[in-house]
């Protein structure tokens, strides 16, 4: 890149169990809110905005283009442009990265990104016996007509598609996200205590950050309809979580023989996360103070079945763009889909043999340091709504980089279908 991308700021809402304190909410109404609060706090005139960019991947049918809705119901100028982007897992970063894109080539200068997701709202579905039986009765042109299609009703037409159910399959390798985990659990040998102990250490982690007020900073509390109750923090960190209760529950994507639970699996979530953009330049010309810069980025493909280990191929790729090495991460966000997937990342990276055979290098990646790896926890205690969490990444590791006084940072997620992204961050 010829030039970094200034973050001026980013914010984000409280992360919330489905069926929680969010679920109320729709994904734009959510977005909105958090939207109107973060550009005030930013002291940004939202009039400089050119353009407006969120990542969303079930979008409610209420609202086309969410993005534009988000937009106006956040009180953005009618005038100014917004699209919406789709990257599954990765959605809050195509967001991001489509920004820079446009920052780049000097088409705008100041954009608002981010994502959203209100998982809680994903609904069940009318399956195609029920929507006949609906459209039957559209077309009948008479009494008798009617009560002929009325009659065709069996009690099975009301079993529902369930929409979530649906959209963390993938249907090219039929398989859902949590099979995909199983898949590399059995070809990296990773064992049922080792998940437990990745997912004991998440909550762990998040628990003590909380604690010590970290994620403070990065959080807008939300104030929820129609009582107007505060949510103010996440509510998925288990403060208690132990080794006995996890190794209670019992696998749930393959009950015979597999070792991914509910447990050390992230949830299903409601969130939403924003953030400003401009040129490096044109932060200096204005005498602003960024919260950190997006240096380079890379998406790569692979096979859907082994989706997870999305986050070496694409920073494998990432690195022949920047030159860097692992080493030269001083902390690393990988979002924890399952635990089996970040224990994947972490062998994988370690290891020549993968990168000889699926990467085409002569020597491994480079091990990641344990101690830099998602230090204040990550999905499977924080949630992982799925249009937003791309972007609570970039937010997460700048804001860690910032308090720890350290410079360069790696943000990447695994997404669904089989692609990985990786983001280099740095601040100063």
């Amino acid at each position: 890149m010829q030039e970094r991308i200034a973050i001026l700021g980013g914010l984000r809402t409280p992360f919330s169990k489905a069926g929680g304190p969010l679920a109320s909410l729709e994904s734009d109404d959510l977005a909105a809110i958090l939207i109107r609060e973060f550009l005030f706090k930013l002291d940004f005139d939202a009039t400089q905005l050119d353009e407006v960019i969120i990542g969303n991947v079930s979008q409610p049918v209420s609202s086309a283009n969410i993005a534009r809705i988000i937009s106006r119901k956040a009180g953005i100028a009618d005038h100014v442009p917004a699209c919406s982007v789709h990257r599954n897992c990765a959605s809050g970063m195509e967001a991001i990265t489509s920004a820079a894109e446009r920052l780049l080539l000097k088409r705008s200068r100041f954009i608002l990104a981010g994502g959203t997701e209100c998982m809680s709202r994903i609904p069940l579905l009318y399956n195609e016996k029920m929507t006949k039986l609906f459209a039957d009765l559209m077309r009948a042109k008479n009494l008798s007509a009617k009560l002929k299609a009325m009659l065709s009703f069996r009690p099975s037409f009301l079993s529902p598609v369930v929409g979530i159910k649906e959209g963390l399959t993938d249907p090219v390798c039929d398989l859902n996200m949590g099979q995909t985990a199983e898949v590399l659990a059995r070809e990296f040998s990773i064992s049922r205590e080792e998940q437990d102990q990745l997912a004991l250490t998440s909550h762990q982690k998040a628990s003590a950050a909380q604690a010590r007020g970290f994620y403070r900073s990065e959080t807008q509390s939300i104030a929820v309809p129609p009582k107007y109750t505060f949510l103010e923090a996440d509510d998925g960190i288990r403060h208690q979580q132990n080794m006995k209760d996890l190794s209670k529950l019992k696998p749930y994507f393959d009950r015979d023989c597999g070792t991914v639970t509910v447990g050390n699996a992230c949830p299903i979530t409601d969130g939403a996360a924003a953030m400003v953009l401009c040129l490096e330049s044109t932060a200096k010309e204005q005498g602003l103070q960024p919260l950190g810069y997006l240096k380079d980025w890379a998406y790569a493909g692979l096979e859907g079945e082994r989706m997870g280990l999305g986050p070496i191929y694409a920073t494998s790729k990432l690195m022949r763009q920047t030159g860097q090495q692992v080493k030269d991460f001083e902390r690393i966000e990988l979002n924890e889909a399952f635990a089996a997937q970040v224990i994947a990342n972490q062998r994988a990276f370690a290891s020549k043999r993968f990168a000889e055979t699926y990467l085409g290098r002569n020597e491994a990646l480079g091990e990641i340091d344990p101690a830099a790896l998602n230090p204040n926890g990550g999905a499977i205690a924080l949630g992982h709504p799925v249009g937003a969490t791309g972007a609570r990444l970039v937010i997460t590791l700048l804001n860690e980089l910032k308090s720890q006084h350290l410079q360069s940072g790696l943000a990447t997620l695994c997404i669904g279908g089989g692609q990985g992204a990786a983001l280099a961050l740095e601040v100063n």
